[in-house]
């Protein structure tokens, strides 16, 4: 009541001062005004003071601007209101301004300006409270969960490849993130696509040889499991016995082949030679004599061991039978170039690496090329200042579940963002990555993530359910009133408190599109929306590489003109 007091007297009061002040200055007779602006509007109302007629006009051009302000500043705040979805509202009881500080571009780019990297990290979204950008590190890994036609390519994983300051390695599954990004990013350094389903009609104008990262029993080992988690259907029924002996038979296979300097196709001839020893002689010969040992033991077991072990080892590297594919892991007699990792890494080109599941799938040559550029990042990073890398590798894992199942990727979150190796495994839902690494996998998985981003589109109780408990709860005050019998007439009012879910499991099956709910270590959720690549900075440079790069629809077929007369029918 005081404040609307002090506005009903002192607005019109400094109106009426203004305008008489301005009128009298361009009057042929100024009047002797007093100073005081009460004492003017005294001495205007008791005709001490004459009323210029100047100053109806500017009294009303002044109360037309006034109305003008307020109805623009009034249309502002309906239009944001109506923008504004039921669900943004949970955000006055999640992270503040305070809170998000470490994601922002001051926070972040503190971090940045540390690590020495121009830019301050990878782009998230907005906070539907402030509008305020937020940004993962370049110490961060993340994981994003969200259901299918959530905008992930448009809105995380095409303005992710833009943001990266130095190398990148991104798998899909469809031809749009390759086509959106590989303009921008060739002014830049090199693109090189792996298209061995010819999802972009990609020529293999070079190679890569999977031997060439396995330079010791260990990593044999590695990318012979990288070929059965990737050529084996999640959830297929496996023997305890001839499993992990026709593993280990292709890991001594894989072995010998690269000590020998064979091309990787001849580990499927030998697996179809169960009789051969030259696989153990060649890893005699390098004194690896346990596995030569082992190799000869499956050679010389029993008839039907034998056939199981190799039969199970054939089955796990089916995939080299495939023409298209080892287009892509042999150097066919050209002279097309060798993709060389351990330059990769150190420089800024782009590797997109695509690949459908299913039969005929590069699977497990996509899964053994991410498998062998981390590494290969990883072994650079140890020999930088500081344990880490100095440009950061941004690894964008679209369609993880299905064409990047590396089996210890958890394990590999752990330590990869000290590395400046900042990773985004993007699923379409929390069981979709149980199926491929487990219960426990999944979850550590998820644990190590610094930054997890939940886009919708899931309905999975289960997680949902989690997600809730994470964002919390808060506090909702009831007011209950009682009236007394009798004539008094008396009444009582009683408040009680009771703790509501901020958004509980329907809220966020039904979240609506382009909305994300942000969880970082160390901060409160906070709800953002996602900021796609056409408002990104770089919109105009996207929209020419998917111009470019975009296949040319096939002119419509002519439809053939109607018959005035219809032949089926009597004349």
């Amino acid at each position: 009541m005081l404040w609307a007091a002090i506005i009903v007297v002192c607005v019109p009061t400094a109106a009426v001062t203004v305008a008489v002040h301005i009128a009298n200055s361009g009057a042929a007779d100024p009047q002797r005004l007093p100073v005081n602006p009460f004492t003017l509007v005294g001495d205007l109302a008791d005709g001490t003071v004459r009323w210029p007629a100047a100053a109806t006009l500017i009294v009303i051009l002044m109360l037309a601007a006034v109305l003008g302000v307020v109805t623009l500043i009034a249309g502002t705040f309906a239009r944001r209101r109506s923008r504004r979805h039921r669900f943004d509202r949970a955000a006055r009881w999640m992270a503040s301004h305070r809170d998000l500080r470490p994601l922002t571009a001051a926070g972040a780019g503190a971090t940045a300006e540390r690590l020495g990297v121009a830019t301050p990290g990878l782009p998230i979204a907005k906070t539907v409270v402030g509008g305020k950008m937020l940004y993962a590190s370049w110490e961060d890994v993340q994981i994003v969960i969200a259901g299918p036609r959530t905008s992930k390519t448009t809105s995380t994983a095409i303005p992710s490849v833009l943001a990266a300051p130095g190398a990148v390695v991104a798998t899909s599954n469809k031809r749009d993130l390759v086509d959106a990004t590989r303009g921008p990013r060739e002014h830049i350094g090199r693109v090189w696509v792996f298209d061995p389903q010819q999802l972009v009609d990609e020529p293999p104008a070079w190679w890569w040889n999977p031997l060439s990262y396995v330079t010791d029993d260990v990593k044999a080992a590695r990318m012979a499991e990288a070929f059965v988690r990737a050529n084996r259907d999640p959830g297929a029924h496996t023997d305890a016995y001839f499993d992990p002996a026709g593993q280990t038979l292709l890991s001594n296979l894989l072995l010998a082949a690269a000590l020998d300097h064979r091309p990787i196709t001849q580990v499927y001839v030998w697996v179809t030679r169960p009789n051969d020893e030259e696989p153990a002689q060649i890893l005699d010969q390098h004194h690896y004599d346990l596995q030569a040992k082992a190799v000869l033991a499956d050679v010389h077991a029993p008839d039907k061991q034998r056939q199981g072990v190799f039969g199970t080892a054939r089955g796990m590297c089916s995939f080299l039978t495939n023409r298209g594919v080892m287009k892509w892991a042999t150097p066919d007699g050209s002279t097309r170039p060798h993709l060389n990792l351990s330059e990769f890494v150190r420089g800024r080109d782009t590797l997109h690496l695509l690949s459908r599941e299913g039969k005929g799938s590069g699977a497990p040559l996509v899964t053994a090329l991410v498998l062998a550029t981390t590494e290969a990042a990883e072994d650079y990073a140890k020999r930088c200042p500081g344990g880490r890398m100095t440009v950061p590798l941004v690894g964008v894992l679209d369609e993880a579940a299905n064409v990047v199942r590396i089996p210890d990727l958890g394990d590999r979150y752990s330590h990869y963002g000290s590395r400046g190796i900042c990773l985004i495994t993007i699923l379409q839902s929390w069981s979709q990555g149980v199926e491929v690494w487990g219960r426990d996998g999944m979850r550590k998985l998820w644990s190590a993530a610094n930054v997890k981003v939940y886009g919708g589109g899931v309905s999975e109780g289960e997680f949902l359910g989690e997600l809730s408990a994470l964002i919390g709860e808060f506090d909702l005050q009831t007011a209950s009133v009682t009236h007394a019998p009798g004539r008094s007439g008396g009444r009582s009012t009683t408040y009680s408190v009771r703790s509501e879910k901020i958004l509980d499991v329907a809220d966020l099956s039904s979240q609506p599109k382009g909305r994300m709910v942000v969880f970082a270590s160390g901060v409160r959720p906070a709800i953002a929306q996602g900021v796609p690549w056409m408002d990104g900075p770089d919109a105009e440079a996207v929209r020419d590489s998917i111009a470019r790069h975009s296949p040319v629809p096939e002119p419509a077929a002519a439809v053939p003109a109607r018959p005035a007369v219809n032949p089926w029918l009597p004349s």
